[in-house]
């Protein structure tokens, strides 16, 4: 029986869309935007508007703040009670264009030693945790790579 694709929070990222973006909500009367998104009301607390847009968010942001997370974290997070831990990196990144910062996990195999502030990531699409009848999917941002200096 083939598995089913679920991300691991309906309604903040479209799983299957072909340009992966996370979803946000902008405000019609002042323009803010929010992630994670909003259906009832602007959390501006300096405006009173409730007519809400889905927009997508930028793709590439710069690392903000970074570390190491050596707990287990919460639901939707799901992890072996059993297994030995293993620590993640979490990021916190600016998207300029938003002029917000969104915290996420680094993608699988990016420390806090591949990261410095300032440096230019990218959202890609993961899988959080698979089993019998669900593959749960998430985002992940990972380290842009830069392109060496062509020798003159």
């Amino acid at each position: 029986m083939p598995r089913t694709r679920k991300p691991v929070v309906p309604g903040w990222f479209d799983q299957d869309a072909a340009d992966f973006r996370l979803l946000g909500t902008r405000c019609r009367a002042c323009g803010s935007v929010f992630f994670p998104r909003e259906d009832s009301f602007c959390r501006n607390p300096g405006c009173a508007g409730d007519e809400l847009d889905e927009v997508p968010l930028s793709r590439r942001g710069t690392v903000w703040s970074y570390t190491d997370g050596r707990y287990r974290p919460p639901a939707p997070y799901v992890s072996d009670p059993d297994a030995p831990w293993q620590p993640y990196t979490l990021v916190a990144v600016e998207l300029a264009a938003e002029r917000m910062v969104v915290l996420g996990q680094a993608a699988p195999g990016v420390t806090v030693d591949g990261l410095t502030v300032g440096a230019e990531v990218e959202l890609v699409p993961g899988v959080l945790h698979e089993d019998a009848e669900h593959i749960w999917t998430t985002w992940y941002w990972q380290p842009v790579a830069t392109a060496a200096p062509e020798a003159s």
